[in-house]
């Protein structure tokens, strides 16, 4: 990503009233990886050298996509003694802490950077670098959305310093409202973390040492740590070979006199089957609690992730469909009185200020992510529909003239009443670790999630199921591979990663 800042006299360039070649050159720029930036501190100057009777108004480059540059205080006090022009000094320090490389487009030859990593030059200049500049492939981009919310996660952020209700602030109460009508839930109790929401929904049910709860035995370490963390045995079911989540047919064998939960897992962005789960946990009167850190946003049935059982835990780690910039989660419930006791455990078991009525912990969430999350929900539907297409793209490309039944790439199989929001594409290989070294040599990433079940983790030794107990999930960790995943992926990139991962099947 080339961040390109535009000088005044480039800005009036494209705000002329007659065609030049500064107008061209930017059409030829918009077609590549850029991303183009007013400076604020120079906008008072701006609003002078504009003038209508030869000039378009300003907002025409901002509403097409052109944002604004803020300007930073401390950058004022970095601004080296020895600078002539203070303006461009400024111009140039605000640039350096954009993510991604940051040119200055100037016809300026005196215009003097104030930042070692900041050039600047004319459109010759700004080919040059951006030639240079290749585009970095990541397994998630948390750049680009990013920078598209620049503005309002600035906004954010000062607002809540402005307040200083860093602990449960106004933001967390919104955040929490808004959660709750997205997921159509009666309560959404935030906390600091995905890990910990599953550790209060457990404490919230009355798990306790000795019991047993039932869980996927192909997932994040997570859920079953939680269990044994309070002192209650993970007893692990196999998956279904389709979706990889949890296989209810396989749930009733698992059921003990000392079974307390069942934590199904919705991976990799889809749904388990929680109408089957529901109505064995019914017929048993056993709690269930969704492990959503994979799958908010998506639906089974036409009804949301973390609104499908007893209480609903989800993530909101950065990497996540919906992630904040640091530790965040939250447990989702239609009971009362299960909230209200959720609320009290993230706070030390308080039911009013310094009066514990239970043993609880501390998992607030912070009103910074709080805010944070609640400027990224505004685009949040619109980058699951880019999600969806991403994810459809890639089984598209990699159904592409293959024989049915002989594909050498497993694609996900999404269930017909589920939808996915692909936290990951996670694929199937025959010869995993050649594929990998394939895709390392082009830089492209991949991920292994996960390559060992749960029973055959050595913190779970002691549960003494060993090799061949859980055959399904055993044979399915030897074979996924995470391809890059993220809402802003393009056809292009997909189809080089497709390429580059058939091709490496076929050596």
């Amino acid at each position: 990503m080339l961040n390109i800042i535009l000088d005044n006299d480039i800005i009036l360039g494209l705000l002329s009233r007659t065609t030049n070649d500064i107008q061209h050159c930017y059409t030829r720029l918009q077609k590549s990886a850029v991303r183009f930036w007013i400076p604020c501190c120079s906008l008072s100057l701006l609003e002078t050298q504009i003038v209508p009777a030869r000039h378009h108004p300003l907002s025409i480059l901002l509403e097409n996509g052109v944002q604004l540059l803020s300007s930073w205080a401390a950058h004022w006090h970095e601004i080296p003694a020895t600078q002539r022009n203070k303006t461009q000094a400024l111009i140039s320090l605000d640039a350096a802490i954009l993510p991604g490389a940051s040119m200055i487009w100037t016809h300026n030859d005196k215009f003097e950077p104030g930042h070692p990593d900041v050039e600047c030059g004319d459109h010759e200049a700004v080919y040059s670098l951006l030639a240079q500049s290749e585009k970095e492939q990541t397994l998630v981009d948390l750049t680009i959305p990013q920078l598209n919310l620049r503005p309002a996660l600035e906004k954010s952020l000062i607002n809540v310093l402005k307040h200083g209700q860093y602990i449960l602030g106004p933001e967390v109460q919104r955040l929490e409202g808004q959660l709750a009508a997205y997921v159509r839930t009666k309560h959404c109790v935030t906390v600091a973390n995905g890990t910990e929401a599953l550790l209060l929904a457990l404490m919230a049910v009355g798990v306790k040492a000795g019991d047993e709860v039932i869980t996927s035995v192909f997932n994040f370490v997570a859920a079953a740590e939680m269990i044994a963390l309070l002192g209650a045995k993970p007893v692990f079911v196999d998956i279904d070979p389709q979706t990889y989540n949890l296989n209810p047919s396989l749930l009733k064998a698992a059921l003990t006199s000392k079974t307390r939960a069942i934590i199904p897992v919705s991976l990799f962005g889809q749904c388990a089957d929680f109408d089957a789960i529901n109505a064995i946990a019914a017929q048993h009167k056993l709690p269930v609690i969704e492990d959503a850190g994979q799958s908010f946003g998506a639906t089974y049935k036409n009804r949301h992730s973390g609104a499908l059982s007893t209480i609903g835990c989800t993530s909101f780690f950065p990497s996540k469909p919906l992630g904040a910039y640091g530790d965040a989660g939250a447990c989702f419930t239609e009971d009362d009185d299960l909230a209200n006791l959720m609320r009290q455990l993230r706070t030390h078991g308080q039911d009013q200020r310094y009066h514990h009525r239970v043993i609880g912990m501390n998992s607030r969430l912070d009103t910074l992510q709080a805010g944070i999350l609640l400027t990224k929900l505004t685009v949040f539907a619109k980058e699951m529909e880019q999600r969806t297409k991403v994810g459809s793209m890639y089984t598209r490309l990699f159904n592409q003239s293959e024989t049915p039944g002989k594909m050498s790439v497993k694609t996900p199989v999404i269930a017909p009443h589920n939808t996915s929001v692909y936290a990951q594409y996670t694929i199937e290989v025959e010869t995993r670790q050649r594929v990998q070294q394939q895709l390392e040599k082009l830089g492209i990433p991949s991920a292994v999630h996960y390559p060992l079940p749960l029973h055959l983790q050595p913190a779970f030794a002691n549960l003494e199921p060993g090799v061949g107990s859980f055959p399904v999930a055993e044979i399915v960790a030897q074979r996924v591979l995470s391809l890059p995943m993220h809402p802003y992926l393009v056809e292009e990139e997909i189809s080089r990663i497709v390429t580059a991962v058939k091709n490496a099947e076929k050596t």
